[in-house]
């Protein structure tokens, strides 16, 4: 299993965002997606869940209504749109599936 992460940076509070990762050794449309952050000094925290066909999604309070994953099953990616951020959502994000992670792409919310 192989997972990299991109798309990372600087923005503004009230900005937006899309990260990326792309998957490979494994039957991607198989398997449900998620994504993952560590805030500085914070415990990793569940972000997004997407269902194999992508169908089913979930998100945690804390970003529902701002953030939206979705996948190409085609392109072996997962997607992660990020609206409204706000300075708490500074952290690493890292994509999880399979019992695997990724290496982690940095999300710098900042004025």
């Amino acid at each position: 299993v192989h997972l990299v992460e991109s798309g990372g940076g600087l923005v503004q509070p009230g900005g937006s965002l899309r990260i990326s990762c792309a998957a490979s050794g494994f039957t991607f449309s198989s398997y449900a997606m998620r994504w993952y952050r560590r805030a500085p000094g914070k415990e990793r925290e569940f972000v997004a869940f997407i269902s194999a066909s992508g169908d089913d999604t979930s998100y945690p309070d804390s970003v529902k209504g701002r953030f939206a994953i979705s996948r190409d099953n085609a392109k072996n990616t997962v997607y992660l749109q990020m609206n409204s951020l706000k300075l708490e959502d500074t952290a690493v994000y890292y994509c999880f599936a399979k019992n695997s992670w990724g290496q982690g792409t940095q999300v710098i919310v900042s004025s």
